[in-house]
């Protein structure tokens, strides 16, 4: 068996954890199986370096940071291979240049295009355990690309894709996959099982145990995920296509604390305003999630809409600059907002999910700011503050046994 194992940067933070990696990695090898591993820089690495970067510049260019950056990675790939040589292990690290693996040359936001696979299967013939940077890549100039923030889930996938790997396993912190973050709902459960397309809208609405791109290509390419702890022989979550397990209403709730909220205020109330305000972020790849149209008055309507907190000040200045072509009287921007988020396969044969919601939040007395649905998820926005009291409230009204 072929078998891609990544672990996160809390997995490999210091000396102790580093060789509970490696050992753990050693013993997958003494089956008999092949082994490629995938690590995240070392604990707060990423965090240091961003705050190293923004001591010298503010506003460096993205290229520099993904110089930067890619650093992290190349340290732990290291030091692990040296901790298998101690071990007595052949052990070979690779960053994305040496394998390679090719990406878009969108610095800090790449996305992958092509893996080759050569140079790791030669490593893995000749009875190496292949250890990998997760997180970067490299584009048509040659230089080094990273993938974003949670991008080694993401490697780890495409490598398992490219090279027919039998498994996938993303080692984290916690033990598997929960119906809610268990720091802030204590009751929260463990699933044995969730689909890729509930994984997906959890990943992409702030459950941070699987980047959503990683769940996106796993899904397309139908590669098995298995999400377990570093610290524990425990039994992790299986991430596929079918589960066996009939499906619950609702699977999970999630948070995304990191939106913000944008107004737009007195458009002209005609056809093709909305087109031209969104055709323009979509240009400049800002994601938007939530949506709200109102009528304003005068013959003008309001737009209101969610977008990432990290592209709040880019998408403000967009639409400042395109202000007057755009017929936009006003701009307002909130940060002090949360996504809340239910997500569940049964929710889409089932009525008045969406009034369960609701009335679990009111019980509460917890606002909501707006609202968005899908076939199995409904999100509504609320005032950060709200975000612990909310999350227990919801998570009791649906999954609570």
């Amino acid at each position: 068996m072929l078998i891609v194992k990544k672990f996160g940067g809390s997995s490999v933070a210091n000396k102790e954890r580093i060789f509970n990696v490696a050992e753990r990695c050693i013993e997958e090898y003494k089956k008999g199986n092949k082994v490629v591993v995938v690590l995240s820089a070392m604990g707060d690495t990423t965090d240091d370096l961003l705050a190293k970067a923004a001591e010298i510049n503010e506003d460096a260019p993205k290229r520099e940071m993904d110089m930067l950056l890619a650093t992290g990675e190349q340290v732990s790939v290291s030091l692990m291979a040296m901790a298998m040589a101690k071990l007595g292990v052949p052990a070979v690290s690779l960053n994305a240049f040496q394998v390679p693996m090719h990406t878009s040359s969108k610095y800090m936001n790449a996305r992958f295009k092509k893996i080759d696979g050569e140079r790791i299967t030669a490593e893995l013939e000749q009875g190496k355990i292949v250890i990998v940077t997760g997180f970067q890549g490299v584009n048509k100039y040659d230089d080094v690309t990273t993938l974003g923030r949670g991008g080694s889930d993401t490697t780890a996938v495409a490598l398992a894709a490219a090279l027919n790997a039998d498994a996938c396993e993303i080692y984290t912190d916690v033990e598997g996959v929960y119906t809610a973050d268990p720091r802030v709902v204590p009751n929260a459960r463990k699933m044995k099982e969730v689909s890729y397309d509930e994984m997906l809208e959890l990943a992409t609405l702030g459950a941070k145990v699987l980047h959503n791109r990683s769940v996106e290509m796993a899904k397309k390419y139908n590669v098995p995920l298995v999400v377990r702890s570093s610290l524990t022989k425990a039994e992790g979550t299986v991430v596929k296509e079918v589960t066996k397990v009939e499906s619950m209403l609702v699977s999970g709730v999630a948070v995304d604390k990191d939106a913000a909220r944008i107004a737009i205020v007195g458009l002209k109330n005609q056809p093709g305003i909305a087109f031209k305000v969104f055709d323009l972020l979509a240009k400049h790849n800002i994601n938007v999630d939530v949506i709200l149209q109102s009528i304003g008055r005068d013959d003008t309507k309001d737009i209101s809409f969610t977008v990432d907190q990290t592209q709040a000040k880019e998408c403000v200045q967009l639409l400042k600059d395109n202000q007057e072509r755009l017929t936009i009287q006003n701009i307002k921007e909130e940060e002090n907002v949360a996504k809340l988020s239910i997500v569940g396969a049964g929710m889409q044969s089932n009525a008045g999910v969406a009034a369960k919601m609701f009335e679990a939040l009111y019980d509460v007395g917890v606002n909501i700011r707006m609202i968005a649905t899908s076939e199995i998820r409904i999100t509504v926005l609320i005032d950060l503050d709200d975000v612990k009291v909310a999350m227990k409230a919801v998570h009791d009204k649906f999954l609570d046994e």
